[in-house]
């Protein structure tokens, strides 16, 4: 544990999801770049992502990228930076050609074009129709991206530094100057010195007990930015997927609705001609995961239960095979159905975080006053360029990540070279070796997956689908009441060494109570219902009071919230429906 290791770089990249790599693309034949790996980099979250990736190419159907973006405008119930939105779809086409060229095998037509399918909340002239937009390989879109760029890193000789865990930010008068690391086989803590970090760490979905997302989704990156005391934004947009398989939450991709898969509740009834009479399934996942929860509330579930159909047994076996190998794998071994034959049953689960680390466009993060932070950059799931706005539509994630990973990485090959390093504290380390003999110390009290278990039923059950003042308000008394136990309680039964997992869910968990605390101080303040956050007792968009992001940091203490302009540059606010 005493052991120091220290390296030098240009440019240490946290996380190996799509943003992390196609930033270490961009960057490693220009600069000495690190990437620093929770997992092998290979076995990241991205590697889920199953039905695509949009760009409005055309090859099935006329599109374009202005209808594009307004799709993700008012996808993102006008919450969307519009100047963020137009950068994503005018580079879309471009992002997906460039992945091609790499080597991803997408789905082709007979004559060659790549194939293009439909996914929720993508439409043809500004909402008149679906369109088939999503670029896609199969169902498993982001497993091949995944291992192209990774294919692409390894040929670049980008130094990995894979099952470490990032633990401290090193910040020196204001500037970030590297991070402080765990390696999970020796324990040894490692310090990472360089003049620029990009963290891109994905999401925390596991503050829920219901989740499409992987273990390691704990949220490290976002956790550190907020302890350091810089802003986070629009924390209290939490998407909530449709399909999530019941009872345990793994995805069943959209486009098993985009190839003509229907909801149906224990009538047998197509409920969604209900909510969405224009494109029925294919509206934005917010507006079906409401829909299932109401069916549900209403006593419309199956059998009465918590649950309701998606039914793909009209599309044949042979599609299934095709197109939605990997999903009707999925049903088989976890439930034990046939999808040619049954019904699946699913209800929403916890799936996107729309809310991270305030950045540009080019990736810079920003302080409150909205001014670069020097030395660091966020990308992906876990930063916030405010691109989905309230509620993001599917096939926009993986465009997100290569789209603005790339321009993090080419803004970083233009400034890093001119930038000074600047030196690290001479006791950059001791905090993180003072944090882990305290969790080692404790021999009694409670264990981390007590405190954890807890958390993530206390948010499913009052920071869901809908949300009240009073919930959100109980919610956060049991999360700060978490927070003590964990501060004066928590004990590890493991104190070895050696893939230590009993304090990597030690650490992970300070993580995941600190960012519950901010959803839920985020979700309390924004009294309306706008996207994903939707409101018991504020059912109405509110524009005039609400059309603003969320920041919230931390000062000394205390949680301190302020707001931030949308940028409105083509498509003023106007009633959403579908």
């Amino acid at each position: 544990m005493s052991e120091r290791y220290l390296h030098t770089h240009d440019v240490v990249i946290v996380g190996s999801g799509l943003a992390g790599l196609r930033a270490a693309v961009e960057t490693a034949g220009c600069l000495d770049v690190a990437l620093i790996s929770k997992v092998f980099p290979t076995r990241s979250h991205s590697g889920a992502a199953q039905g695509g990736i949009a760009a409005a190419l055309g090859n099935e159907e006329p599109d374009s990228w202005e209808w594009h973006m307004f799709d993700t405008v008012k996808g993102g119930d006008y919450l969307t930076d519009q100047d963020a939105a137009e950068v994503l779809a005018r580079d879309a086409a471009r992002a997906v050609y460039e992945l091609e060229h790499m080597g991803v095998p997408f789905n082709r037509n007979p004559n060659g074009t790549i194939a293009q399918r439909a996914f929720g909340g993508h439409t043809r002239h500004f909402g008149e129709a679906p369109v088939k937009r999503a670029c896609y390989a199969a169902d498993r879109t982001g497993r091949v991206i995944l291992d192209t760029l990774y294919g692409q890193c390894v040929q670049r000789g980008l130094h990995v530094y894979p099952e470490l865990s990032v633990v401290d930010l090193v910040v020196r008068d204001g500037i970030v100057c590297g991070v402080i690391a765990l390696d999970w086989a020796t324990a040894a803590v490692h310090v990472f010195h360089a003049k620029a970090v990009l963290l891109a760490t994905g999401g925390f979905g596991k503050v829920f007990k219901t989740t499409s997302n992987c273990f390691a989704n704990t949220g490290d990156g976002v956790f550190l930015v907020y302890r350091h005391g810089f802003p986070l934004q629009d924390m209290e947009f939490v998407q909530f997927h449709p399909t999530g398989i019941y009872g345990l939450g793994v995805l069943i991709s959209e486009a098993a609705r985009g190839e003509g898969g229907v909801l149906r509740n224990r009538h047998g009834e197509r409920f969604m001609e209900r909510y969405a009479p224009t494109i029925k399934d294919l509206a934005a996942r917010d507006v079906v995961s409401r829909a299932i929860m109401k069916e549900i509330q209403e006593g419309r579930g199956i059998d009465g239960r918590d649950f309701v159909h998606l039914d793909l047994t009209h599309l044949g076996r042979e599609r299934l095979a095709e197109r939605l190998s990997d999903i009707s794998s999925f049903v088989r071994i976890y439930l034990g159905i046939d999808p040619a034959h049954a019904p699946i049953p699913v209800q929403p689960t916890c799936h996107y975080m729309m809310g991270g680390i305030s950045t540009d466009l080019h990736g810079r993060a920003l302080d409150v006053q909205g001014r670069p932070i020097p030395g660091l950059y966020a990308a992906g799931e876990c930063a916030c360029v405010s691109v989905h706005g309230a509620n993001r539509l599917g096939c926009n994630s993986l465009l997100d990540l290569v789209v603005f990973g790339r321009r993090a990485g080419q803004d970083m090959c233009a400034r890093v070279p001119t930038m000074d390093r600047s030196p690290l504290p001479a006791d950059a380390e001791e905090a993180t070796r003072e944090r882990l003999a305290r969790l080692r110390e404790r021999t009694q009290g409670v264990r981390p997956a007590v405190l954890r278990e807890r958390l993530q039923r206390e948010m499913m059950e009052r920071c869901g689908v809908y949300r009240s003042q009073s919930g959100l308000e109980k919610a956060l008394e049991t999360v700060r009441g978490l927070q003590e136990e964990y501060r004066h309680s928590v004990y590890l039964d493991y104190r070895g060494d050696r893939y230590n997992t009993d304090l990597m869910e030690a650490l992970e968990l300070e993580s995941l109570l600190t960012l519950g605390e901010v959803i839920l101080v985020s979700a309390a303040s924004r009294r309306e219902s706008r996207g994903a956050h939707s409101r018991e007792d504020f059912p109405q968009r509110d524009d005039h009071n609400f059309l603003h992001h969320t920041l919230v940091y931390r000062d000394e203490e205390k949680i301190r919230l302020g707001t931030k302009p949308v940028s409105i540059t083509r498509f003023q606010p106007k009633p959403r429906v579908y």
